[in-house]
């Protein structure tokens, strides 16, 4: 059985929603890191977020969104992920 956040992902997997994931994945890659730690650091470089709330029911998550408090992106970085995020 999925989780109910599983169900409620699935209607962002349109072609925005493949966008935004391959991004991710790239930018992942480019530091090799996690995907999770990448969405973080994205969040922390926004002006407008302070703090952005993140959780881990395992330890195994938990070691993948850690390395954000040090990842930094560079401004391509944070500006292509800002871009694949838009709402057209």
């Amino acid at each position: 059985m999925e989780s109910q956040r599983a169900e409620a992902a699935r209607a962002y997997l349109d072609n925005r929603g493949a966008a935004v994931l391959e991004a991710l994945d790239e930018v992942a890659a480019a530091h090799e890191t996690a995907v999770a730690a990448v969405s973080l650091a994205w969040l922390l470089a926004q002006p407008r977020v302070l703090a952005p709330i993140a959780s881990a029911r395992t330890t195994e998550q938990l070691d993948q969104i850690l390395p954000a408090a040090r990842l930094k992106l560079t401004p391509a970085e944070v500006d292509r992920l800002s871009a694949t995020t838009q709402v057209a």
